[in-house]
Order: structure tokens, then C-alpha cells, then sequence
């Protein structure tokens, strides 16, 4: 018997602190910086981001997610035989923050690990799980996308430290008999590593280098909108399926205008594009997943439908996963 998987439930969550442009405007102001909500919301769509506590690490936003998703599939954490979290920001240098979150839902045994593909790694993530469930490596596979960006933002920038938040989304991906993850296209260049990275690391008990992010915004938007076209056409292609397929376009929540240049490219009405990056800013690897649950608790993406996910981001990064609920 052929063996697919499927998304069977899903779950997010926010830390409670929601900063809006406003809010961190003033912030901003006692350090001499000036922006505003205008300036933010005209170039990015953003209005606000929530930010977790100083001792809030990636896996503790991650379990309340993973209980949603859970709860949503019908399923106990002792159904869970495989976790996969992508994060850029991890709990600590090692172990995961998959084996730390394994350890909090309260089981042992199955195999966990992180994904690193920054913005794009929930993409690179769900092709991980969707493989391993495909050749029997698991049943049911927590796949988790958890970050908390503030504490790599350079509060002096304020071209970047405005656009990103922190936040966690899960999905559970369980075998089927029928197909849902219907077709994925991967990729990487680290050519452009360059144009969006947090180069700094620890050595001799010391960071060396920066540890906060650095972004060419020009560069990054130019690459995105032409790599996320091309990704999206190749899985249509692997899944025989045409634009005209698609019911809905969860992109990456990075920028409106990359997201609605992308629905453009791809001819889709702005009504099929799930935007949430307004309230969410951009949570890298966890904004696809916090995205697709708003959409399905909030009603619009039910069973039945066909949806792409997309992502973009540093490394370079990029890739795409078309599936139907």
C-alpha cells in the first residue's frame, strides 16, 4: 500500500506582550530613532508584533502550539513517534530545542531534531516529515516552526528591527492512505548568504563576530518574489496541478508587497492570499504555520482544500510545498 501524509490538526501560539508600530516607535525615539506607523505599515503591511519575555525560550512557545495542534488531530503526545522544529533561534547551542520540547510534551524515545533554513525552514521541515512518513519512519510527526527573533534584532536599525516577532505554529502530519502533502520543491544558494544573516558565533567562551541580524532589504526582495515564482511553478508541476488549482497562497509572512508581487506572478485574486504578517510582523519559520492555523481556525482554509505554502529566506533559501487539507 501506497503511504501519503496528511495535516490532521494545527496549533499556534503568540507570547502575550503585542508591540504595535506605535508602541515601538516610542521605544525607539529614547534611542534617537525615528519612525512611525505610517512609515512601517507603508513599506511592509506591518502593524504589530508580539515579543516574548526575557526567559522565554523558542520551546516554550513552541508546546502550547504543539497542545493546539494535538488537540485539533485528536491525538495525545504519546501518539508522537517523530518532532521536528525549525527554528533559528534555538534554545541554546545544543541539544535542540526539538529534544528539549520532546522532553516538556512529557514522551521519550522518538527521534527529534531542528531544521535551520531560517524563513523557509517550516517548508524544509514538512518535506523532512512528509518523507519519513512516506518510507514508514513515522505515524504521526509534530512538525514545529518556533523563533524568538527579538533577542538577534539591532534595536539601532531601524530598517530591520521594525519588520520581525516572536511566535510559534505546529501542524501534526500523520500517514494516510490518501495523499496531502501533494508535491514539495527545495533550494538553497549560498551565494547570497550575505544579503540576510546573523554572522556572529560563539568561540572560547566569547561571541565572535555580531549576533544581530543584518539585512540587504533591496537585495532580499528582488531574489524573493523571483525565487518564490519559480518554486511555487515547479511543485504545481511535480503535482500535475495548475495555478488555477490552488484555493488558497500561504506565503511566508514576510512583507505584503513580496506576498502580494508573488499572487500577482502566480495570477491568484488577492482574496486567495492568507495574510497575517499585519499582526504577526514577520516570525520567520514559524509565520507559515501561524499563518495556515489563523486561516483554519478562523474558518477560511477548511478540509478539502488545496493550498500552497511558500518561504524564502536567508542562506539563501527557498522552497515550496503544495497541499490539500
Amino acid at each position: 500500500m501506497t503511504l501519503f501524509s496528511r495535516i490532521t490538526g494545527t496549533g499556534s501560539y503568540l507570547p502575550p506582550r503585542r508591540v504595535t508600530n506605535d508602541d515601538l516607535a516610542r521605544e525607539l525615539a529614547e534611542r534617537g530613532i525615528e519612525t512611525s506607523d505610517e512609515w512601517i505599515v507603508e513599506r511592509t503591511g506591518i502593524r504589530a508584533r508580539h515579543f516574548a519575555a526575557p526567559d522565554v525560550t523558542s520551546s516554550d512557545l513552541a508546546l502550547p502550539a504543539c497542545r493546539q495542534a494535538l488537540e485539533a488531530a485528536g491525538r495525545q503526545a504519546s501518539d508522537v513517534d517523530l518532532i521536528i522544529v525549525a527554528t533559528s533561534t534555538p534554545d541554546m547551542v545544543f541539544p535542540s530545542s526539538a529534544a528539549i520540547l520532546q522532553n516538556k510534551l512529557g514522551i521519550a524515545g522518538c527521534p527529534a531534531f531542528d531544521v535551520q533554513a531560517v524563513c523557509s525552514g517550516f517548508v524544509y521541515a514538512l518535506t523532512v516529515a512528509d518523507a519519513m512518513v512516506r518510507t514508514g519512519g513515522a505515524k504521526c510527526a509534530l512538525v514545529v516552526g518556533a523563533e524568538v527573533f527579538s533577542r538577534i534584532l539591532d534595536f539601532n536599525d531601524r530598517t530591520t528591527c521594525v519588520l520581525f516577532g516572536d511566535g510559534a505554529g505546529a501542524v501534526v502530519l500523520e500517514a494516510s492512505d490518501t495523499p496531502g502533502i501533494l508535491a514539495s520543491d527545495l533550494h538553497a544558494d549560498g551565494a547570497h548568504v550575505g544579503i540576510l544573516c546573523t554572522p556572529g558565533h560563539v568561540a572560547g567562551g566569547e561571541v565572535l563576530g555580531t549576533p544581530l541580524l543584518k539585512m540587504d532589504g533591496q537585495a532580499v526582495f528582488k531574489l524573493a518574489v523571483r525565487v518564490l515564482e519559480d518554486a511555487a511553478r515547479a511543485t504545481l508541476a511535480k503535482a500535475g496541478k495548475t495555478e488555477a488549482d490552488i484555493d488558497w497562497l500561504i506565503p511566508h509572512q514576510a512583507n505584503i508587497r513580496i506576498m502580494q508581487g508573488t499572487a500577482k506572478k502566480l495570477k491568484l485574486p488577492m482574496d486567495k492570499l492568507i495574510v497575517t504578517v499585519h499582526d504577526h510582523g514577520n516570525t520567520s519559520a514559524a509565520s507559515i504555520p501561524l499563518a495556515l492555523d489563523a486561516a483554519v481556525r478562523g474558518g477560511r482554509v477548511k478540509q478539502g482544500d488545496t493550498v500552497m505554502l511558500e518561504g524564502v529566506g536567508g542562506g539563501f533559501t527557498w522552497g515550496a510545498v503544495l497541499l490539500t487539507l
